[in-house]
This record gives C-alpha cells, structure tokens and sequence, in this order.
C-alpha cells in the first residue's frame, strides 16, 4: 500500500519512546502495545505522530487541521479515564470526516453494554449465561433464575478489570461482598452471571462488510494452583510474572473437532454482524464440556500487540504483524470511502 500519514491517538501516560534500549521489561510491558504499533507503522513506510488525548478534544481537531493526516489509528481506550467515553470521541473523528482504525461508535456502544449485548444475542438465539445487572446504590437481591455458582464483574470495563478468584461466588454472603466490591472499587454496576464451566476460547474478526475470521482460540491455564478456577483474571491476563510462573499460555484450541471451530466461528461472526461492529474485534466464549459455546462479551478494538492473542491467530493464518496493521489502515479508509460514497447517493 501507499504511505500515509498516520496520526495515533493513545493515552500520553502510555507514549512510548523511539527506542527500546534502556527500559525496563516492566515498563516496555506498560506501553508495549503502543510501542509496537508506533514502530510498526513506521516500518512499514508511513510517516507517524503519536498523539496523546486524556480528556481534551481541540488537540484532536488542531492536529488534523494542521498536519491532514490521511487517518487516525485509533489506540485510545478510555477519556476522562471513563471506558464509557470512547464511543464519543470516534463520533468526533467521524464528524471530522476522518479514517479511523477500529470500531464504530453504535458498535461501541452496543458491545460496551454487556447487558445490553447479551439481551440482543439472547433474541438471536445464542447462547448466553443467565445475569442480571445490580445498580451502584441498589438494594441487592438476587433473581431467582440465578443459581450458585455465578461471577461477578463490572458492568462496563474490560481487560478484565476487577476480576479475580473471589469474582466466583457460592452464597449470597459472599455475593453481597463482591457486588460491593465492584460498585465501591471500580465505581460500575455490577453484572452478575452464571457462572459456566468449561473452556476459556476467542475467535478474532477483521473486517467492515467481508469479514476475515481468525482460527479459534484457547487461553490454557497451565499450573494453577490446587483449587484454583481456570478464569481470565487480571491475574492470568496481565501478570506476564504470573503467566510465566504458571504456564498460563494462549494458542489454537486443540482437540477440537473441525465442526465444532466451525460453527463457533459462524457464531462469532454472527454476533460480529448483530452488534454492528466492524474494523477488527474479538469475541470471547466459554466452552462447555457438551459442546455448547457461551457467548461471553464482544472486545471491539481488542489487544493487538505483537504476540497477544489477536495478532498470533492472525499470524497463524498468514497474515504477519506488518500487513496485519497495515490491513487495520485499509479497513479504515476503505469504511470511510462507503460513508462518502452513500452520502453522495443521497444528496444526488
């Protein structure tokens, strides 16, 4: 592809540097995805700027105006530190009429929903656990359609925020406490589900109206400890001392059979198309002994650093970290090339 000038929006606590050298594995962890996005691009020709947003917009607008960018790629994920937020500052970039990586801003926000989401696919016929969503403030009582064991999360973040051993609950005692826990640590509501045993799988998705369909995925829990349940805490997701201390690792799902990856990757790309999403997006499900895939959330604009999970089932298909981001560029103009072209048939 041609090159471009890309400006890269990303949170200025996590601007990386221009080299490597004389960091810290802790800190090259911290902002390792915006370093090798960052030095990706420019590898791959473009000329980059890295900009970082927190809780202005007018930087946005007087970079675009000023530089003229070809396109923005998109690493933001909160503003105003609320994950919530997003969505409004992609409707920025699209009142810009600007090329943006990633999501759109009605996918945003029906997948940042996570009631929401799970209501919408429930209709589609997918399967989801039973839940219910208890409001910060709000008495607890427990629905009667929810039986032991359930886990509890937030209701809007994600990277699996809040989530660890307790999340898993037996008694209402212990439900009660996290509960609590959400709505007074991470200031959210808390989403209260069935809690399903099983295996712990993605499918990864790129793309607007031809959707490329990534191998299914596993997180395999490794050594846990003695009692330990096999779940995706912060632990287990961010902890790269942990992982390595216990084996945690990620990789295709084995011992599948091919008619299972199959219809679970149908399914993904059902839920992909009900939720509007598009740019690239990751759908988590637990799998059951029986065979039967719990839809769990959708992750628009997931992590894509070199080696995470996103960008190895991409590798494993072919498509290397270079032309993956470049393929991330693509997808953006060629979505706002539609959106100009649709607006052109209704002034006509």
């Amino acid at each position: 592809m041609k090159h471009l000038r890309v400006l890269v929006l990303l949170d200025p606590e996590l601007m990386p540097p221009p080299v490597l050298k004389g960091h810290s594995p802790e800190d090259r962890f911290t902002w390792k995805t915006e370093y090798d996005v960052v030095s990706t691009l420019k590898r791959n020709g473009h000329v980059v700027k890295p900009l970082g947003v927190q809780s202005e917009l007018k930087p946005i607008r007087d970079e675009i105006e000023s530089w003229r960018p070809d396109v923005v790629f998109n690493l933001l994920e909160k503003f105003h530190g609320k994950t919530m937020y997003d969505q409004n500052v992609v409707s920025y970039l699209e009142l810009l009429r600007i090329p943006y990586t990633g999501c759109n801003p009605r996918g945003l926000i029906l997948a940042r929903g996570k009631d929401l989401s799970k209501k919408l696919l429930a209709y589609h016929r997918i399967p989801v656990p039973a839940f219910q969503v208890v409001p910060v403030g709000r008495k607890i009582r427990r629905s009667a359609k929810l039986k032991f064991p359930l886990i509890v999360k937030s209701l809007s973040e994600d990277a699996s925020l809040g989530i660890a051993q307790a999340s898993v609950v037996d008694n209402d005692e212990k439900l009660d406490e996290r509960i609590k826990f959400v709505h007074e640590w991470i200031h959210t509501p808390a989403l209260v589900e069935q809690f399903i045993e099983g295996r712990e799988i993605y499918v990864g998705i790129l793309g607007n109206d031809r959707l490329k369909v990534l191998p299914v995925w596993e997180l395999e829990f490794g050594k846990m400890p003695k009692g330990a349940l096999h779940i995706a805490t912060e632990k287990v997701k961010h902890d790269p001392e942990y992982q390595e201390r216990r084996g945690i690792m990620q990789g295709p799902a084995k011992n599948m059979p091919p008619e299972l990856a199959t219809r679970i990757q149908r399914m993904a790309k059902r839920i992909y198309r009900t939720l509007q999403l598009d740019g690239y997006a990751r759908i988590d499900f637990r799998l059951t002994d029986e065979g039967v895939p719990y839809f769990l959330e959708a992750n628009p604009n997931p992590e894509i650093a070199r080696g995470e999970e996103f960008a190895e089932a991409a590798l494993h298909t072919g498509l290397s970290y270079r032309k993956l981001i470049n393929r991330l560029l693509l997808l953006a103009i060629d979505r706002a090339g539609k959106a100009h072209d649709d607006e052109e048939d209704v002034e006509a």
